[in-house]
């Protein structure tokens, strides 16, 4: 499987969330894939996916950090040395392992990711869209980091794509939706920190990549449509904002500004 992109999910309770996700990976027109899963679920099922090639790793529910590296050093185990971190609450048409593997081969030795719109029916502001506009809006076109309130911010959300958003370039921050780099990353700055239970830890592997010059790099040829939220009962629900509260305040301790730090660990604790 040397030839093969390790596409590596976590999943957690909700095993229906995998069906257009998988569905997607069978309409593919390059099939040089492996789907690893760590499966983190309470009261777990078989996943049968005898059409995929697969491998499911039941795991604690220790976090998303800790689903995603046990799958990576499977994968590495498994000869693999590229990795695609991807949310199981997506789809993607048949060209994305294809443009995958031309990613891997643009950007080597770096982490990238791609264009990201929100599922139809999954937009934030659900009210202010018509009908055609649907599936068209954007939830992630590139990202940064706002040091003054550590929080990571996504260029062109909630925008319907102006088609401002279409170049290869560098950017600060790229989200674990949908992020990947090969072997070499690995060797260089270890795997995902697993004290972050949910959220941050993306923005905390690009931060540590930063520090050893690795770039990052937004493509837009590789485009996936998410339902955004759905392992914390959606954008906005008190399990969503209680992992990114707490997840936040990790980030900011560790890499933001003191007056940053302060002000974060305050609202942490009011």
């Amino acid at each position: 499987m040397a030839k093969h992109i390790a596409i590596i999910t976590v999943v957690y309770n909700n095993y229906t969330i995998l069906e257009d996700f998988t569905s997607s990976l069978r309409a593919q027109s390059n099939q040089e894939y492996h789907l690893y899963i760590a499966d983190a679920s309470e009261h777990k099922q078989e996943i049968m996916l005898k059409d995929i090639p697969h491998t499911v790793i039941s795991v604690e529910n220790k976090g998303y950090a800790y689903g995603v590296n046990e799958c990576i050093q499977q994968a590495v185990i498994d000869n693999i040395k590229e990795f695609c971190i991807i949310n199981d609450d997506v789809f993607f048409d048949a060209l994305f392992v294809k443009n995958l593997h031309q990613g891997f081969q643009a950007h080597p030795d770096s982490i990238f990711g791609g264009k990201i719109y929100y599922a139809s029916g999954y937009e934030y502001h659900k009210k202010i869209y018509q009908p055609d506009e649907l599936g068209k809006v954007i939830w992630y076109a590139g990202g940064s980091v706002d040091w003054n309130n550590a929080i990571t911010k996504h260029r062109g959300v909630d925008m319907v794509d102006p088609k401002l958003f279409e170049k290869i370039e560098n950017t600060d921050f790229i989200t674990g939706c949908f992020m990947c780099f090969d072997s070499e990353v690995v060797d260089k700055i270890g795997f995902w920190d697993e004290k972050y239970f949910l959220y941050y830890e993306d923005a905390d592997y690009c931060e540590r990549a930063k520090k050893h010059n690795i770039k990052l790099w937004y493509d837009p040829s590789i485009v996936i449509w998410h339902k955004n939220a759905q392992s914390t009962d959606g954008s906005g629900s008190v399990t969503h904002q209680k992992y990114q509260k707490k997840a936040q305040m990790r980030f900011a301790l560790k890499y933001a500004p003191l007056r940053t730090k302060l002000h974060v660990l305050k609202n942490f604790l009011l």
